[in-house]
């Protein structure tokens, strides 16, 4: 019996269930998982936002598999005000530093964003009265280590602030009558999952 679980992992939590450090983890959330319930991938422990837990191998090859072009959105806070110039370099492909090798990143989507109606973060980002901030809206297809910070670093408006949004056609914004909120967790559906492939 497969079962499927989304999740707003908060700022600051790990995506695995092992303890490492001082950090949260997984096994923190008010929910308690089957032994053969794993995450889908991962978001770094200053990202937030949409993570899919499963048991589903399949569907997980399948959403892993680059080939497959499995559509990722981020809702990323930036220092300075993103020009169209920026969105359009990142849109076409920019040059990264993975691992001391050069990486030119897929064709991916970007532009710019009013600012999102998103929880607080805690902690809340440095604020620096001189120094605007923006936000700008990534779909990718692709997922190398912290790969949408390393990309808008590469066109100048480092990430202050990232939060994944959407995975396939589901987003923050399909759960919660007064919004989802980091921890929360829900049960979704066979149907509801094929949303998530598209």
């Amino acid at each position: 019996m497969f079962s499927y679980f989304l999740i707003y992992k908060p700022f600051g939590m790990l995506s695995q269930f092992t303890r490492e450090s001082d950090h949260a983890t997984l096994a923190d959330l008010e929910c308690t998982f089957a032994k053969d319930i794993y995450p889908v991938g991962r978001l770094d422990a200053d990202s937030e936002g949409l993570l899919l837990l499963t048991n589903d191998n399949y569907l997980k090859t399948k959403l892993l598999e680059p080939r497959n072009r499995h559509n990722r959105t981020y809702y990323v806070q930036v220092e300075g005000e993103i020009t169209s110039e920026a969105c359009q370099k990142m849109a076409d492909g920019v040059t990264i530093s993975i691992n001391g090798k050069s990486y030119l990143t897929l064709p991916a989507s970007a532009s710019p964003l009013e600012e999102p109606s998103l929880p607080e973060r805690n902690p809340p980002i440095r604020f620096r009265k001189n120094i605007p901030t923006s936000w700008v809206s990534i779909t990718l297809h692709e997922g190398k280590n912290r790969q949408v910070r390393r990309m808008t670093a590469a066109v100048g408006f480092p990430t202050l602030r990232l939060v994944r949004w959407a995975i396939g056609k589901i987003n923050l914004a399909d759960f919660g009558t007064d919004g989802a909120k980091p921890g929360d967790v829900w049960e979704v559906t066979d149907q509801e999952v094929r949303k998530l492939s598209l």
